[in-house]
């Protein structure tokens, strides 16, 4: 695909210095630039390789003022690193749009499907399901029965999506994540033979949400598993039953939650995080990578640590460690009085 530099002008609402025809097929980052692309410049460090970059296209802040003369077509933004994020999201919808419905897939004759669809070859489509306006799905898709979509979403290849899921606009999932999976329920009896409880709830993903590749998220033993607006989950994520993610949180790789915990909103949650079930966890928090996460806290607290021994060994542990500021200071002390002593 090639697009004009007025064209992107266009799209960015900004003001071009030089040759509105330029034409760009690509994009790159200005110092690897190549003939036929476009890239930005959005820090001073990098303001020499607007100089000498081969990209035909430079997206630039209205306040920049070259020191030297560039060749290159310049677009004028407010904010170009901005302006090029957004670029750059025109850009992945126009390369990857797609509409109709590829053969061979099964659409239930109870199933509707909004305006501008794409259903991808082996996709499957459950009975009684509703899908909204320009929803992407890609070949071997699963949808079960009695799923709600909104408009505007994206399922990459390979996910599967249990029975009376509810989606809501504007999400994204990856490939071979799993919405609605049975939680993990199970009574064991006096011989600790386990029986398993049925899970009859469902999963709501609620509008902008984006979920990475091979995720499972639970359904609820009943009422629901709520991921809220805005939320962003990396790969390979757990999420239990009844868990609840709060708006605008953002959790890495490989993190698990256990059924029942909720989280709360603008949370920042490193990688390999493991959060025990039935927590109430504060908002705006912030957990640092491969912590262990057993209490609540409250809201805005920064925390990190995990550590796994004897069960017992580790609280007596953790009465006195948590204690070793305190000590040290009281150490600190004590030197002092101790020198103070030696010198009188």
């Amino acid at each position: 695909m090639k697009f004009k530099a007025s064209k992107i002008a266009e799209v960015l609402q900004g003001t071009i210095e030089g040759n509105p025809e330029q034409e760009v097929s690509g994009l790159s980052k200005i110092d690897e630039g190549i003939k036929g692309t476009l890239t930005f410049l959005s820090k001073p460090e990098y303001e020499h390789y607007s100089y000498t970059t081969l990209a035909d296209v430079i997206i630039v802040d209205n306040d920049f003022h070259p020191k030297k003369k560039i060749t290159a077509t310049l677009i004028r933004v407010p904010n170009a690193r901005e302006a090029f994020a957004k670029l750059l999201t025109f850009y992945d919808a126009a390369k990857q749009h797609k509409s109709g419905i590829e053969q061979p897939s099964h659409i239930s004759d109870s199933a509707q499907i909004g305006e501008n669809a794409y259903v991808g070859a082996f996709a499957y489509v459950g009975d009684n399901v509703t899908i909204g306006a320009n929803v992407k799905i890609y070949p071997h898709v699963y949808i079960d029965n009695n799923v709600s979509i909104g408009d505007n979403c994206t399922f990459y290849s390979g996910v599967k999506i249990y029975t009376d899921t509810i989606i809501g606009n504007n999400c994204m999932i990856h490939s071979n994540t799993v919405l609605g999976s049975d939680g993990f329920g199970f009574v064991p009896d006096d011989n600790m033979v386990y029986t398993k409880i049925p899970q009859i709830g469902n999963v709501i993903l609620e509008d902008d949400v984006e979920i990475g590749a091979c995720a499972t998220i639970d359904r609820a033993m009943l009422g629901s598993t709520i991921i809220k607006k805005g939320v962003k989950l990396d790969n390979q994520l757990q999420i239990g039953h009844n868990a609840v993610v709060g708006s605008n949180t953002v959790i890495a790789s490989q993190t698990g939650i256990a059924g029942s915990t909720k989280i709360g909103e603008r949370c920042v949650i490193g990688g390999q995080v493991g959060f025990a079930g039935h927590l109430n966890f504060g908002n705006d928090m912030r957990v640092q990578a491969q912590s262990g996460v057993s209490k609540n806290f409250k809201d805005g607290t920064a925390i990190q640590g995990s550590f796994a021994f004897e069960y017992a060994d580790w609280f007596k542990s953790y009465a006195l460690f948590k204690n070793l500021p305190r000590l040290n200071n009281r150490i600190k002390e004590l030197e002092k009085t101790i020198k103070e002593l030696n010198n009188g």
